[in-house]
């Protein structure tokens, strides 16, 4: 029978308390927007999964992608122009 051996703990290993740095408290803020619209168009997808869309449900599913391709669009747009990390 093989012997389990441990590895040394880490500094860095032993810093980390499980709750996300400022930093990426900081991305997930500028993705909001983004988050946002992608749970609107997931639910407006889930309402319709067991039925067919209706002519408002089909104008509350677009409306929703066009939100997201337009958070989408200004999250790259600020990245690619410096004043955010995320892309």
């Amino acid at each position: 029978m093989k012997s389990i051996i441990t590895l040394p703990a880490t500094s860095e290993a032993l810093a980390f308390d499980g709750e996300p740095s400022a930093a990426e408290l900081d991305a997930i803020e500028r993705e909001m927007p983004l988050i946002r619209a992608e749970v609107e168009l997931l639910d407006a997808q889930i309402t319709v999964l067991d039925r067919t869309p209706s002519q408002l449900d089909a104008r509350r599913i677009r409306r929703a992608r066009r939100r997201v391709l337009a958070a989408r669009r200004e999250l790259t747009n600020r990245a690619a122009a410096g004043t955010g990390d995320a892309a």
